[in-house]
């Protein structure tokens, strides 16, 4: 049966008016040597009864292991809802935007939670990884590329809220 998971994709606005996005690269050995294809919008899997709204932020603050900018900060909006997605696994993907106010976080602060997978697969053993193990601001194009592909449609639902 597939899964539901929600997200959080959080933009700034960059000094010369353009826009970014935070993404998250996903951990473990499976995704290191990776690029195209390993980057994700900040989400997980919704709890038994769970609002998929409050389920995007726990997951974004949990893989971030930061505090979200309050949507009542000074240049912070209403969370933007950017619908939902599927996924080549069947997975759905529901999420909202963000903005994140200068200066935005110290990335180098960032701490993702862990997650114990199997490795190497059907070896029967078993290792703990951080479920993102580096975010990075990226521009839309680069966005669109780096992305698991249906998550682009986030990056393309988010410029036409915004008016771009």
């Amino acid at each position: 049966m597939a899964t539901t998971s929600a997200g959080l994709l959080l933009y700034r606005t960059t000094g010369d008016g353009g826009l970014e996005v935070l993404l998250g690269h996903m951990g473990g050995p499976f995704w290191a040597r990776k690029d195209e294809g390993a980057w994700t919008v900040l989400k997980g899997e919704l709890e038994p009864d769970e609002e998929p709204h409050a389920a995007a932020l726990r997951e974004a603050a949990e893989e971030l292991g930061l505090p979200l900018p309050a949507p009542s900060s000074p240049g912070v909006g209403t969370d933007i809802d950017l619908g939902e997605v599927r996924q080549r696994s069947g997975k759905r993907v529901l999420a909202w935007a963000r903005e994140w106010p200068a200066p935005g976080p110290d990335l180098d602060q960032v701490r993702s939670n862990t997650v114990e997978i199997e490795w190497p697969p059907r070896s029967g053993k078993r290792i703990e990884v951080p479920e993102i193990d580096r975010v990075a601001w990226w521009g839309p194009d680069d966005a669109r590329r780096l992305l698991v592909s249906a998550q682009a449609a986030f990056v393309d639902r988010l410029e036409a809220a915004l008016g771009r």
